[in-house]
């Protein structure tokens, strides 16, 4: 990476906020604003550069990998998280055990549930992996958890879930792209693109483990799914891809064109360098709040939730500084982009002394 990450703001971003809110959704760097105009300037004039591009999908499929450390034979693309939740939801057999955390994101939740044949069980996140028994045969959960930042005991939970013989899924959407974040233990992750990775809604990832592979139906199949996609637009497919590429979707090329310089920005910059940068600017807050008398929800993640505080959150945006309410909490999250005075403006204008734009 030629620019050290404290220069990045400037330079790669071009944020006019205050912008705490990576939790709910990221900042496109400029390359890859630059990316979307180029394509969709191509599409408004007729040319073929704005059809679509599917060596640039090959190459985020193989940046995704390494940013999750696993091989591009085990990562398929997709639109949305729930969709690729819902596809390992449509494998199991009727009756089949989910074992989830309690309150965990409603995408993670809802394509078991809404099947109405399986038996989806709920136990706090903390004590899941004593939770998980022989009858269950998949446990998911969120790596990190949206509302508030707390992080899994994956290894934990990755061995009762071994021991008792279940699978396994992990919503990384807002681990990647921060947490040094390894999927190659899992049977299946998912990744929503528009977060931590710094693209926009359209963009999303599964992984697939080789012996998943060939447990999960690609019930999605269009041609894009086929071993050789352009002998495949017309008719039965004459053969699926061999890989974790049978499962993909047909690709939403403006997102992945965003997703790109994104994820070739964060392996530049590379995933220690950004959770050191993360979780400092976090520290600094937590320790601003403790001053100021506030108890926010225990944990080291950059996502950082304040109980009671969620009514502060209209004000703040009035003053040009960006965090969500959940779940009641006042939830702000630091990412790259990120500042020390940035956290001290937040922490300001909530000691209520004033703030400037």
């Amino acid at each position: 990476m030629d620019l050290p990450l404290a220069e990045l703001t400037g330079a790669e971003f071009a944020r006019t906020t205050t912008y705490l809110n990576t939790a709910t959704c990221g900042i496109m760097p400029r390359r890859g604003v630059a990316a979307v105009r180029e394509m969709a300037e191509a599409a408004g004039a007729g040319e073929a550069a704005g059809f679509g591009d599917f060596e640039r999908i090959a190459r985020v499929r193989e940046s995704f990998a390494r940013l999750v450390g696993v091989g591009p034979d085990r990562v398929a693309l997709g639109s949305a998280v729930a969709t690729h939740v819902a596809l390992v939801a449509a494998a199991l057999p009727s009756g089949a055990e989910v074992l989830l955390p309690e309150d965990d994101f409603a995408s993670v939740i809802n394509p078991f549930v809404v099947r109405g044949d399986l038996k989806v069980r709920f136990a706090p996140l903390e004590s899941l992996a004593e939770s998980v028994d022989s009858g269950t045969a998949l446990v998911a959960l969120s790596a990190v958890q949206s509302a508030d930042g707390r992080q899994a005991d994956l290894a934990a939970v990755r061995a009762a879930s071994a021991g008792h013989g279940a699978r396994m899924l992990v919503d990384a959407t807002q681990a990647a792209g921060w947490l040094p974040f390894d999927a190659s233990p899992y049977d299946f992750t998912v990744t929503a693109g528009y977060k931590w990775l710094l693209a926009s809604r359209g963009a999303s990832y599964l992984t697939v483990s080789e012996e998943a592979q060939e447990a999960l139906p690609a019930l999605y199949a269009g041609w894009v799914a086929a071993e050789s996609i352009w002998d495949a637009t017309y008719g039965p497919m004459p053969e699926l891809a061999h890989t974790a590429r049978r499962f993909d979707e047909s690709p939403a090329f403006l997102a992945y064109h965003a997703a790109e310089p994104a994820l070739e920005l964060l392996l530049g910059v590379g995933m220690a360098a950004v959770h050191a940068h993360d979780t400092a600017l976090a520290a600094r807050y937590r320790a601003g709040l403790a001053e100021l008398g506030h108890r926010p929800v225990p944990g080291g993640a950059p996502i950082v939730a304040v109980p009671g505080l969620a009514d502060r959150q209209p004000e703040l945006a009035a003053a040009g500084i960006l965090t969500a309410a959940r779940a009641g909490a006042l939830r702000a999250s630091f990412h790259l982009y990120n500042t020390e005075a940035d956290v001290d403006r937040l922490l300001n204008a909530l000691a209520d002394r004033p703030t400037t734009r």
